[in-house]
């Protein structure tokens, strides 16, 4: 049974309030106020509203994971056994902190995996050592991101 998506409509003044918040989520609640001409009061009220709705989550701090060392970026088609339970390796995946993102996919792979790593060395020692010794891991297939030209989210 598919899975309904429940929509939500929102005015202008959320657009505002979003476009403010996904521009520097620290901006000041009285900033953004000023700038759509309503109080912080009703700011808040709003952001309440756009988080009881599931539209928004909270805020983060993103970590820049090169100020750590961390100079390459893959992703990591996995190919699985026929037999191999998924949610067990997704279980073992999750144990590889390297590992950023894991999706389920259409396509020649069964899950798709976005991951970080030292260097070129510390890639093929994440592949052979921690994800290919997965049991139900067939094999895999690595794309190294050169550069990322986009990142963004939904335009508001």
């Amino acid at each position: 049974m598919a899975k309904k998506t429940k929509t939500f409509t929102i005015d202008g003044i959320d657009k505002k309030i979003l476009r403010a918040l996904t521009d520097d989520a620290r901006t000041p609640i009285l900033e953004i106020a000023r700038n759509v001409g309503i109080s912080g009061a009703a700011i808040h009220q709003r952001l309440r509203k756009l988080e009881k709705s599931k539209l928004i989550a909270g805020s983060k701090f993103i970590i820049n994971p090169e100020v750590l060392g961390y100079s390459t970026l893959a992703f990591v088609g996995i190919y699985l056994d026929k037999a191999a339970n998924t949610d067990d390796v997704v279980r073992s995946l999750k144990r590889i902190p390297e590992v950023l993102e894991c999706h389920y996919t259409t396509g020649n792979y069964s899950l798709f995996i976005k991951l970080i790593s030292l260097n070129n060395a510390h890639l093929m020692h994440l592949l052979y050592k921690n994800i290919q010794t997965i049991p139900g891991v067939q094999r895999t297939e690595s794309l190294i991101s050169l550069d990322q030209q986009i990142d963004r989210q939904i335009h508001i």
